[in-house]
């Protein structure tokens, strides 16, 4: 049973705070006031899903009133807590965080983290990554934090070289070794999935390619370990707010062990919880 509103955004980060404060607002501030529901952006997949699991199954026994709004991209969820026109966010990882918060002066802090969407890279072309043919083109994540995962997933698969040491702002231009001189199409990581028929393959963040109906566990040719894997994704608030009752209830109920069975039984290992 799904009951959020689900917003279709700009990418751009004028545009999506523009957008997060209209689709957002409210004549009371969500951050501010802990008396009214506690307002969640969220992706769809999975983050919606798990949190709309909470607020059917958990949330009226443990005294919380619980709503979802769901973004489709990765910027507006996060402009929306720093405004307060939400008071959490539930879709990112620690890399993309401290990018973002850099990069836009904004005070976003994890409280807990629930699960890991291992990244993978997917083709509608060729059954292995050894079938890439020389010249071939990957479409990336165009964001700072995923085309450095993206890159680092497809060097420990052997399919190109990094410089040493290279960190979360590693691009392209940080290849090494390239043997099938493989080419890279910078996209935003929500068109990765639709890019397929149009690249020989795509690296594609797992909430994307669930949605797109790709099993991360089955599907990719390459996919991410979830051993010592820094890409958790967490309920986050602004600064100041991480001890607002709500917020307290809600992060205990996302790393119960019902949430726990309900990914596991539901994502199949496309999702595996962090908890």
């Amino acid at each position: 049973m799904r009951n959020a509103t689900k917003f279709t955004t700009a990418v751009l980060a004028a545009g999506a705070l523009t957008l997060g404060l209209t689709a957002c607002g409210s004549d009371k501030d969500s951050a501010s006031d802990t008396s009214g529901p506690l307002i969640v952006a969220a992706s769809p997949v999975p983050h919606a899903e798990i949190l709309n699991y909470v607020k059917d199954n958990l949330a009226k026994d443990a005294g919380l009133d619980l709503e979802v709004k769901e973004f489709t991209d990765y910027v507006t969820p996060n402009t929306a807590t720093e405004d307060g026109s939400v008071g959490a966010n539930y879709f990112q990882n620690q890399p993309y965080l401290d990018d973002f918060n850099k990069k836009n002066g904004t005070h976003i802090v994890p409280v807990v983290t629930v699960h890991l969407e291992p990244l993978g890279l997917y083709s509608s072309k060729v059954k292995s990554a050894d079938d890439l043919k020389s010249g071939a083109t990957i479409a990336v994540p165009n964001d700072s934090v995923n085309e450095a995962r993206a890159l680092k997933l497809l060097a420990a698969n052997g399919i190109i070289t990094l410089k040493d040491g290279v960190g979360n702002e590693a691009t392209p231009s940080d290849i090494t070794k390239n043997p099938k001189d493989l080419k890279f199409k910078e996209l935003e990581a929500a068109q990765t999935p639709r890019s397929l028929e149009d690249v020989d393959a795509a690296v594609i963040n797992g909430n994307y390619a669930i949605e797109a109906d790709l099993s991360p566990a089955k599907d990719a040719l390459v996919l991410e370990s979830a051993t010592d894997n820094p890409y958790g994704n967490f309920l986050a608030v602004k600064e100041g707010n991480e001890d607002d009752p709500r917020v307290k209830k809600l992060a205990k109920l996302l790393t119960s062990p019902e949430v726990k069975k309900f990914i596991e039984d539901k994502y199949e290992g496309s999702v595996i919880p962090s908890f």
